[in-house]
């Protein structure tokens, strides 16, 4: 489903958006996506194809701003690390 939404913006949040070396509505795409992501409601294969990226390019930006490829708690990465031990 394409199309174009309107979300009115105060003065100040459209300050800040502009302060990007990009138009304000790239800028708050790319936010949403990474916000998507983030939450887990895309994929990292889904959000770089909105953002015009591969895959791994969409990860390695991501994780440059803090959002981590592999979300696990410690005890799941220890789950992990033993059944990987065991192959």
């Amino acid at each position: 489903m394409a199309g174009t939404v309107n979300i009115p913006l105060d003065s100040e949040l459209a300050g800040l958006l502009g302060m990007y070396d990009k138009p304000v509505s790239d800028t708050a795409r790319e936010l949403i996506v990474l916000e998507l992501y983030r939450q887990a409601r895309i994929s990292s294969g889904k959000a770089g194809e909105l953002l015009g990226m591969p895959r791994f390019t969409f990860v390695q930006y991501a994780s440059r701003l803090g959002i981590p490829f592999f979300d696990m708690t410690e005890e799941e990465w220890h789950a992990e690390s033993e059944q990987a031990s065991r192959l």
